[in-house]
């Protein structure tokens, strides 16, 4: 008979670390207090420290350090410390996480050869990218076979998702310099991270420096396109702050696919023995031809979006760990159907703001979470919402349109949004249960709470072995685009109802030394799924909802020869993944054409190799083949997509001075060269995408960009104050 232990959850802390991020959802909760290596770099530290412990890919939420060496063992001069959080509200460590998170290290992020936050979502399994042209311009991005509208996307934990359409939500105002890691979770998580957390949740985590620093990056290549960036990093006693920004420009690769765009960003944090608190702001601004964005029929589409974001959060130190958090988010978008023509013509201002006040306590039954979410949505437009009354007519300021005269917002919609959740986490020596329950009303349906559990479980027979089941029920409200919007090629539905999703996961991992592998399969069960839908090849699209099951399986897998033969090995990092997906479609007789949910990913493989050349200087090798259910229209033709494989490469010049920085951000290692100050070329690079020049079809009847070639560097000013 087992004997169960409840296990003691005293927290730990490491006394010399340099990066107090937080993990990808805990950034909601706590942050990570975890010392010398942080949970994104360790595999960088593998590069400066012999035998240095490696951890990237699929860990649990919010990844681990298994200890500072490669055997695993932490050094006897740190304190132990609770070093891992997880897909739940209340943090739990790597031994007692009962989900699974898929990590991209900085590390990695340097390593490919990738031109936006986008692309490097496409080295992740389970994620499916739909592009429309090169740097992410125009991306949409899904999980498991659900839409983009279906996704939770979150900058340092603040959801960043746009009600008007899940089209603009991937608009993130930071570049791939910004950030430290991207994890992603997979499966329904209503509970922990609200409604649209349908089918997954994206966390970006920007670097959080306290070395004093200026950084210069610019890079240029294939058809017309230039960047460049300045960052800016320094602490003030208990302060720290990071800003950057940035912009550039393209021709686009294809017909009417240019762009231009900048962003600006800053984020700070202070803390105290009692209190921690974070900041940030963002800004972005771009414009891009669309090319036959929402119809083949108008190939000069034309578009231009700007986005403010700003948030504030903080985490008390005491028995309960009250969390708070404020945010408010604006968006503004104006459509051109036809480019400099006022024929449909759409302009669009989104305004999120919300307060969210929770925290997590640790008792002898486990830890328990609560929180308290108020989320509000607006939207005025000129297509979108109710009609006003002239006099409540509001004037577009800064308006693109080419006529002459002042443009007014002429429609308005809002709701709002309150939930409440309670979490209990009960931790025995070999087993972790999670359970929990939200309840949610949301102002325009009907004013009643609906209720949303979910519970996750981990058996541990070892300490290489976990076993996880997940069953957690989802919402999404309608975008307001899927309610009102109309135009020459689509129409919207405002009787539509919330999506609702029970998913099922069940899965296991196994890891080992420099070994890391996982198998996980899923189920979700759709009700009242939304999809724009087409009833004869000659039809406009309209919103429907129909009852739509996702059933898929999962396998992937890395393998680190550093830790087996030291990191002058030449190849020292080997991944791969593969999913599979098929859809039960019910309720869907005379549907034609499917344009968003029913056009997903059947087969998914990607592989990476990292080798070194000689030397600082390495190469790493991203492959990716997909098959994609579903056909375009071309000339009034229904024209089926095809199988096609990606092989995109990058040649890497890192000066030892400089890396790896994530490990010298806030370590003393780097102090003898910061009097007065170190000015240096941290890396140089050279990147091709699609290296086979293959022309492809990802999404809809845009033609993706044949071979794209890229060069860059970045120089490092290091300073005292």
């Amino acid at each position: 008979m087992n004997k169960f232990k409840i296990q003691n959850n005293k927290a730990v802390v490491w006394r010399q670390f340099a990066h107090k991020g937080y993990s990808a959802f805990a950034s909601l909760h706590r942050q990570i207090r975890i010392g010398v290596l942080s949970i994104a770099t360790l595999t960088v530290a593998a590069a400066a420290q012999a035998q240095g412990a490696t951890i990237t890919g699929c860990l649990p939420f919010g990844g681990d350090i298994e200890g500072a060496s490669s055997s695993g063992e932490l050094d006897e001069d740190h304190d132990l410390a609770e070093l891992t959080v997880s897909g739940t509200m209340a943090p739990l460590s790597q031994l007692q996480a009962a989900r699974i998170v898929c990590v991209l290290t900085r590390q990695e992020i340097e390593q490919a050869a990738a031109q936006s936050v986008n692309d490097l979502l496409k080295l992740v399994t389970g994620v499916d990218v739909w592009q429309r042209g090169g740097f992410g311009i125009q991306t949409d991005i899904s999980i498991d076979g659900g839409t983009f509208d279906q996704v939770t996307l979150l900058l340092n934990g603040i959801d960043i998702g746009n009600p008007q359409t899940g089209h603009l939500s991937a608009d993130f105002p930071v570049s791939i310099c910004d950030i430290e890691r991207i994890e992603v979770l997979e499966g329904a998580a209503s509970r922990v991270y609200g409604g649209q957390s349908f089918g997954g949740a994206i966390n970006i985590v920007t670097r959080h420096d306290r070395e004093q620093s200026i950084e210069l990056a610019g890079r240029g290549g294939s058809f017309g396109t230039a960047e460049g960036e300045a960052r800016l990093s320094f602490a003030l006693k208990r302060f720290s702050n990071r800003i950057s920004g940035g912009g550039g420009r393209s021709d686009g690769g294809t017909l009417n696919s240019g762009w231009q765009k900048g962003q600006l960003y800053y984020q700070g944090d202070y803390e105290d023995d009692a209190l921690r608190l974070d900041w940030q702001f963002g800004f972005s601004k771009k414009s891009y031809g669309a090319n036959t964005f929402y119809s083949a029929n108008y190939p000069n589409q034309y578009e231009r979006n700007q986005r403010l974001m700003t948030s504030i959060s903080a985490e008390t130190k005491g028995r309960f760990h009250f969390t708070p958090q404020v945010f408010w988010n604006r968006s503004w978008d104006n459509f051109e159907l036809i480019h400099d023509s006022s024929f449909g013509e759409n302009f669009h201002r989104t305004d999120v703001y919300g307060l969210k006040a929770g925290g997590h306590f640790n008792w002898r039954l486990g830890k328990t979470a609560v929180s308290a979410l108020m989320r509000h949505e607006g939207i005025l437009s000129t297509n979108l919402g109710r009609d006003l009354e002239p006099e409540q007519y509001v004037a577009i300021n800064g308006q693109w349109s080419m006529d002459n005269g002042q443009c007014y917002y002429t429609r308005s919609d809002d709701r709002i949004t309150l939930s409440f959740t309670l979490e209990h986490n009960i931790l025995l020596q070999h087993w972790t249960v999670s359970a929990g329950l939200m309840a949610s009303m949301t102002s325009s349906i009907d004013h009643r709470f609906r209720f949303y559990p979910g519970i996750d479980i981990a058996y541990r027979p070892s300490s290489n072995w976990k076993v996880l089941f997940s069953y957690n029920k989802g919402f999404r409200l309608p975008t307001f685009t899927e309610l009102y919007y109309k135009s020459p090629t689509h129409e919207g539905n405002r009787d539509l109802k919330p999506e609702h999703n029970h998913s099922f996961s069940i899965g296991a991992e196994y890891r080992w030394g420099g070994v890391e592998s996982s198998v996980r399969g899923f189920y979700h069960r759709g009700t009242q799924m939304i999809d724009w839908v087409m009833y004869a090849p000659d039809d406009i699209y309209h919103t429907a909802a129909f009852n739509l099951d996702n059933v898929g399986v999962q396998v992937q897998g890395k393998i680190f020869l550093s830790e087996f033969f030291g990191r002058d090995t030449w190849v020292r990092s080997f991944s791969a993944g593969y999913t599979f997906i098929h859809q039960n479609k019910h309720d869907a007789d005379g549907v034609v054409k499917s344009n968003v949910a029913m056009e997903y990913l059947r087969h998914k493989f990607v592989a990476s190799l990292s080798h070194r050349i000689v030397g600082h200087l390495s190469m790493s090798w991203d492959f990716r083949w997909q098959d994609r259910v579903g056909s375009y229209l071309s000339g009034g033709e229904l024209i089926p997509y095809h199988p096609y494989a990606m092989l995109d490469a990058k040649i890497l010049w890192s000066n030892p001075f400089s890396h790896p920085s994530p490990l010298n951000s806030r370590s003393s290692t780097h102090t003898s060269y910061l009097i007065p100050f170190t000015s240096y070329i941290s890396e140089i690079y050279l990147q091709a995408t699609n290296i086979t020049n293959h022309h492809y079809y990802d999404l809809g009847s845009v033609p993706q960009p044949g071979i794209w070639l890229m060069a860059g560097a970045k120089f490092n000013l290091n300073f005292k104050l």
